[in-house]
């Protein structure tokens, strides 16, 4: 089975956004965690979906599900004090529910504009090297610091990726990494570096770049941008399949008339 793990228990701090968590700032008449789990819902190769929300937006979760007839959300629990917290309740939950044998797709409940294809990209390449990460390239130059904050090293950009989500892995191994980092007392960004910390082969699966994480304000205009494209494109398409229609009936006339004559 493959299971998606929507983790949205944070709050958003950086987004300054006093008035509602981020992953309910609308785009287009929905939440943004409406999309996110929208995107997972049309998916055939997703057979469940867990929800991990802060203790505070549950109620709202639920409504959001009925609202939009989700059929695939079997679980909607309370995250944790921090995101790799918030990962590990998910994981429980989908071990309580569907075994330790599945796959599972942990994504950002605030990163709304991913498609099937990547969704089953992922999937492919779990089931055949044992995980997936989504990733795109570095097209900038990437450096690191030292601690006067200083340049210490420039990264060779021709083998520099971002790391994005989904990211995918069997629900044992990844499981095991969280209840060793518990033991360890560490805590990591995200899944990937995680399992990297614990020696895992990671693979990376290139996505597109529209595949934004709502972090900051910039990111939620893009991410109202790229809708209000989809749309124009959508009305466009529209437009011109109605004017093909129109010439189509218009041809059809002119040679009646001339078959009639």
């Amino acid at each position: 089975m493959n299971i998606a793990i929507i983790f949205a228990g944070g709050v958003g701090t950086r987004m300054s956004s006093k008035s509602k968590p981020k992953q309910f700032l609308q785009v287009h008449g929905k939440p943004i965690i409406a999309h996110t789990i929208n995107a997972f819902e049309n998916a055939d190769v997703i057979d469940g979906i867990i929800v991990v929300m802060v203790k505070e937006g549950i109620k709202y979760t639920h409504q959001i599900i009925q609202e939009n007839s989700f059929k695939k959300v079997t679980a909607v629990i309370q995250g944790g004090k921090t995101g790799q917290q918030s990962i590990y309740f998910g994981l429980q939950k989908a071990k309580e529910i569907y075994g330790d044998n599945c796959l599972v797709l942990i994504h950002d409940g605030v990163r709304p504009i991913i498609d099937t294809e990547l969704i089953e990209n992922n999937i492919f390449c779990a089931q055949k090297n044992g995980n997936a990460i989504s990733g795109i390239k570095c097209i900038e130059t990437v450096i690191t610091l030292d601690d006067n904050n200083t340049c210490a090293d420039v990264v060779d950009r021709s083998k520099a990726w971002h790391a994005r989500a989904p990211q995918t892995f069997f629900l044992k191994d990844i499981l095991k990494a969280h209840k060793k980092a518990i033991k360890d007392n560490l805590e990591f960004v995200d899944s990937c570096t995680m399992m990297y910390h614990y020696g895992a082969k990671l693979n990376i699966i290139e996505c597109k770049r529209n595949n934004i994480k709502v972090t900051t304000r910039e990111d939620y205009t893009l991410v109202r941008a790229y809708y209000d494209l989809l749309e124009d494109n959508q009305f466009l398409n529209d437009y011109i399949e109605d004017k093909r229609i129109l010439v189509s009936l218009d041809l059809k006339e002119e040679r009646y008339e001339k078959h009639s004559v």
